[in-house]
């Protein structure tokens, strides 16, 4: 039986559906929405302005201009985006004209002691973020992702005694783009609420202000807020050293040694559209290239 006749059809098959999925991915070029009815658009949004529930212990106010993911949509935009939920997650905001995000997290560890705020070692903690970042690329590479570098602290790890706030945003560059996560740790009586920037590095410096007054809009539920501890409520097993590299995970892998980071991308989807287009082009050369010299198909 030639099976040569079949394997033509499928292959050109194949290369129309890379195709158009390379066409779709590219069609409104760094835009995550990708247009009307794109995959992204068809999540539950919710249109602000307006004020949201985040999984019951806090609520936030989105304003006009921005739009909201409860914690099961903010899971989907993640893996679309070629990020790994943790499962953690209870909202994602996101400006609808630019298009930076914000994911909001809640870990449920028990009340943190803030008696660490003047021990800080930024030196100590950008070496364990390079050190958990290698690791990291070790899996990325086995992906065909590109490695990601870390350039260094755009804000060093900063605590706001008032406010019981933890701040600080690595910065780091992957493909070619550098990026920020700018993070927030806002401190509960039950847990930390793990509040990340996504956002380029040339425009970072000019969304702050607005990350920030739509941060102070975040509150705690009744009985939820770090001033409602009691004698007696659960204590997490770390501190605010800990909480810089990621929390209950880094704290169990030892403070000071390798942390499981986790590091959001915000153009990830680009590099999956550029392995489709990588693998159109290929196939399409498999299959309409011919040798000049014997006219007939060229193998790989």
């Amino acid at each position: 039986m030639n099976l040569q006749p079949f394997l033509q059809r499928s292959i050109h098959w194949m290369v129309l559906c890379l195709f158009c999925l390379s066409l779709r991915a590219e069609e409104k070029g760094e835009k995550l929405s990708m247009g009307k009815n794109s995959p992204m658009d068809r999540l539950s949004w919710i249109q602000g302005p307006t004020n949201v529930s985040l999984a019951g212990r806090a609520t936030l106010k989105i304003p006009k201009g921005f739009r909201f993911l409860e914690a099961k949509g903010a899971q989907e935009f993640l893996k679309k985006t070629g990020n790994r939920p943790s499962g953690q997650e209870t909202g994602l905001l996101m400006h609808t004209q630019d298009e930076w995000w914000v994911i909001l997290e809640f870990e449920e560890t028990g009340y943190v002691k803030d008696d660490e705020k003047k021990e800080l070692d930024a030196d100590k903690l950008i070496a364990s973020y390079r050190q958990a970042t290698e690791s990291m690329n070790e899996a990325r590479q086995e992906r065909g992702t590109p490695p990601i570098r870390i350039v260094g602290w755009h804000v060093a790890p900063n605590y706001n005694d008032i406010t019981k706030n933890l701040e600080w945003s690595v910065e780091a560059e992957s493909g070619g783009e550098k990026f920020v996560n700018y993070n927030v740790r806002l401190l509960g009586r039950k847990g930390v609420t793990k509040v990340t920037l996504i956002e380029d590095r040339t425009h970072v410096d000019a969304t702050l202000p607005l990350f920030r007054e739509i941060l102070r809009s975040h509150q705690y539920s009744g009985g939820e807020s770090y001033a409602e501890y009691r004698q007696g409520d659960r204590i997490a097993q770390y501190g605010l050293g800990a909480l810089v590299l990621g929390g209950a995970a880094a704290a169990a892998a030892k403070f000071g040694l390798f942390a499981p980071l986790i590091l959001f991308i915000k153009k990830a989807w680009k590099v999956v559209a550029a392995a489709v287009v990588g693998a159109v082009m290929w196939i399409k050369n498999w299959i309409t290239g011919r040798n000049k010299n014997e006219g007939g198909w060229r193998r790989p």
